[in-house]
C-alpha cells in the first residue's frame, strides 16, 4: 500500500501569481520534460518550462481567479501527456498541481478471467446453492474472503477507473485452480474478493488461497506506474465454523480482519480463539459504554515544539483509558470497539467536555501563547452536526477559539463537508491535517480549504533517515504543505539527529519523546 502512495504522489505542485511568477514549488522528481524547478521563488515560469505551457498554467491561473472554482486542463509536452489543477488562493495566487497521466491501454495486464468470475449477487446466489448441496451430499465446503488494501487509495489518489483497471488486472492474471476441487470467485466490493472452495482440508486451502494472494501481490504495471496491493485472507469451513452462508461469510470476515489487523500475510482460518476474542469485545464494549456515561476516560497533553528553538508551540490532548481491571486501553483497541458498536460518536463529544473541565481547571496556568490541539474521532468529524458542536464549544467560553486547534486524520478530511470546514474557519479555530502520508487526501481540496499545518505521519517520520520510501514521503508531505502555505508539523521526534534532519527538509514544528513534555 505504501508504494501506492508515493507512486500516486503528484509530480509537481506550485504556488504562482497570476503573471506565472513562482512563489514556491515542490513535489517528487517529475516525470518526462517536466521537473520541479530549482531555486524557482521570484522567477519567471518561463525560464524553466516551454513557452507553451507556461502560457498554459497563467491562463488555467487566470480562469480560476476569475470563476473562484478549480479548473483544469490536459496537455502535450515532450512525449509525455500530463493534467493540471489550478485552484485559486486569493485574488493574485492560485496552486497548480501537475501529474502525469496514466495511458488508457499503457501496460495493462491481463482481464479479468473467462468462466471463473461471478458479480457480487451471483457469487452469493451460487455460495447459497453450494452450502445447501454440501450439507445434503455431507460434504464440505469452505469460503474464504480477500480484503484487498490499496484498491481504494488508488481510487481517491488517481481515478475510480483508474482502481477499477488495476483491479481488473489483478483478477484477469489469478492462477487457475490447483487441484481437483472446484472453486468460484466473486467480487463482494470495491476491494474484497471472495472464493468458495469445494473442501475441508487445510492443506489444500491454505495452498489455494495462498495462491491467489501471491497473484494478488505481484506488482501491477499500469501506464508507466507500478501498483502493488496488500491482500489479507481469512477462511471460514462449513460446518466447522458456520452451519449457513451468511454466518460462514461473518466468520471469514472477522478472520480476514485479524489478518488486516496483524499484517499477516498468510491466510488465517476463524478459530474459538477468534470467537472468544469477539466475547471479549463484547466486555470491552459494556465498559466503554459505562466509561463515557462517567466520563473515566480523559486526554492525556504531549507538548509540540518549534524544532529551531524548542519552543513549546501547542499541548495535544490524546486518548487515555485506565480501566480498572483491564489496566491501559490501547486507543487502537478502543477506538475499534467504539467504531464497531456505534460509540464513537459519544465518545468524541464526551472528550470535548473533558477538554472543556481540562481548561477550566488548568487553563489559567497555561501559557496564553500556547494552543490547544484536539483530534476528535472521524464518526464525529464526518457527523452533520460537527461544526455546529465545535460552534457551541466555542461561544460557551470553553476554550477561546484563537487557541483552539482541530487535528483531524487526512483520511477522515476528505469526508467533510466544505461547509463545515469554512464555518469552523470562520469561528477562528485553526484546522490540521493529521496522519499525512498513511492515506492521501485529494491535493485539490487541501488547496482549497482554509487549513493551517499539515501534520506527518508517525509511522514515517520515525524511520525517514534509514527508509527511501519513508523519506520520499516526508519530503513530499513538506514541500506539499510549502508550496499550499501551510505549517509542516511531525510527530514522532524522539532524537535530537531526527530533530535536525525534519528542519533539514523544511519542518517547523513536532513532538515525540526528545522533548518529553507532558501535563499532569
Amino acid at each position: 500500500m505504501h508504494d501506492i502512495l508515493i507512486e500516486s504522489l503528484p509530480d509537481i505542485v506550485l504556488l504562482l501569481r497570476r503573471d506565472g511568477t513562482v512563489v514556491a514549488a515542490g513535489g517528487g522528481e517529475g516525470v518526462g520534460a517536466l521537473r520541479p524547478p530549482p531555486e524557482a521563488a521570484g522567477r519567471s515560469l518561463e525560464v524553466f518550462w516551454p513557452q507553451p505551457v507556461a502560457e498554459l498554467l497563467k491562463q488555467l491561473g487566470r480562469k480560476a481567479i476569475a470563476a473562484r472554482m478549480p479548473v483544469e486542463a490536459r496537455f502535450r509536452e515532450g512525449g509525455y501527456d500530463y493534467e493540471a489543477r489550478v485552484s485559486a488562493r486569493g485574488p493574485d495566487l492560485t496552486v497548480c498541481m501537475i501529474r502525469t497521466l496514466l495511458a488508457q491501454d499503457d501496460g495493462l495486464e491481463g482481464s479479468r478471467g473467462q468462466g471463473q468470475w461471478l458479480d457480487r449477487r451471483a457469487f452469493l446466489k451460487h455460495l447459497k446453492d453450494a452450502v445447501a448441496l454440501a450439507a445434503l451430499r455431507e460434504q464440505q465446503l469452505c469460503v474464504a474472503l480477500i480484503h484487498i488494501d490499496g484498491i481504494s487509495d488508488i481510487g481517491q489518489i488517481a481515478r475510480p477507473e483508474v482502481a477499477e483497471r488495476v483491479m481488473s488486472a489483478a483478477i484477469g492474471r489469478l492462477p487457475p485452480p490447483g487441484t481437483a476441487h472446484p472453486r468460484q470467485l466473486g467480487q463482494l466490493g470495491e476491494s474484497l474478493l471472495a472464493m468458495a472452495l469445494e473442501t475441508g482440508d487445510r492443506d489444500v486451502i491454505e495452498a489455494e488461497v495462498s495462491a491467489v494472494c501471491a497473484s494478488l501481490r505481484r506488482p501491477i504495471a499500469l501506464g508507466g506506474a507500478q501498483f502493488q496491493l496488500a491482500p489479507h485472507a481469512g477462511i471460514a469451513v462449513l460446518g466447522q465454523d458456520a452451519p449457513s452462508p451468511r454466518i460462514l461469510l461473518d466468520q471469514a470476515r472477522s478472520a480476514a480482519t485479524e489478518a488486516r489487523r496483524s499484517g499477516s500475510e498468510r491466510p488465517n482460518f476463524f478459530t474459538d480463539t477468534l470467537r472468544m476474542r469477539a466475547l471479549s469485545r463484547l466486555d470491552i464494549a459494556r465498559e466503554l459504554r459505562e466509561a463515557i456515561e462517567h466520563r473515566s476516560i480523559r486526554l492525556r497533553y504531549a507538548g509540540r515544539h518549534e524544532l529551531a528553538t524548542g519552543r513549546l508551540a501547542a499541548w495535544a490532548g490524546y486518548l487515555r483509558w485506565q480501566q480498572p481491571l483491564r489496566g491501559e486501553v490501547r486507543p487502537a483497541e478502543l477506538l475499534r470497539v467504539a467504531e464497531a458498536t456505534g460509540m464513537a460518536l459519544p465518545l468524541s463529544r464526551m472528550l470535548l467536555t473533558c477538554l472543556r473541565e481540562d481548561f477550566a481547571a488548568h487553563g489559567a496556568s497555561w501559557d496564553p501563547q500556547v494552543r490547544i490541539s484536539f483530534g476528535p474521532l472521524r464518526h464525529h468529524v464526518l457527523h452533520e452536526d460537527f461544526a455546529g458542536d465545535i460552534s457551541r464549544f466555542v461561544r460557551e467560553g470553553a476554550v477561546p477559539a484563537e487557541r483552539l486547534e482541530l487535528r483531524i486524520a487526512e483520511k477522515t478530511f476528505i469526508g467533510l463537508a466544505p461547509a463545515q470546514c469554512e464555518c469552523i474557519h470562520g469561528l477562528g479555530v485553526r484546522l490540521v491535517i493529521d496522519e499525512v502520508g498513511r492515506e492521501l487526501a485529494s491535493l485539490d481540496r487541501l488547496a482549497r480549504a482554509p487549513i493551517w499545518g499539515l501534520q506527518l505521519d508517525r509511522a514515517w517520520v520515525t524511520v525517514f533517515r534509514n527508509d527511501a520510501a519513508a523519506l520520499k514521503v516526508c519530503r513530499a508531505g513538506i514541500a506539499v504543505a510549502a508550496a499550499l502555505g501551510l505549517a509542516p508539523l511531525a510527530t514522532g521526534v524522539d532524537d535530537r539527529e531526527q530533530c535536525e534532519a525534519l528542519l533539514a527538509l523544511g519542518c517547523l514544528q513536532g513532538s515525540g519523546d526528545f522533548y518529553r513534555t507532558q501535563l499532569p
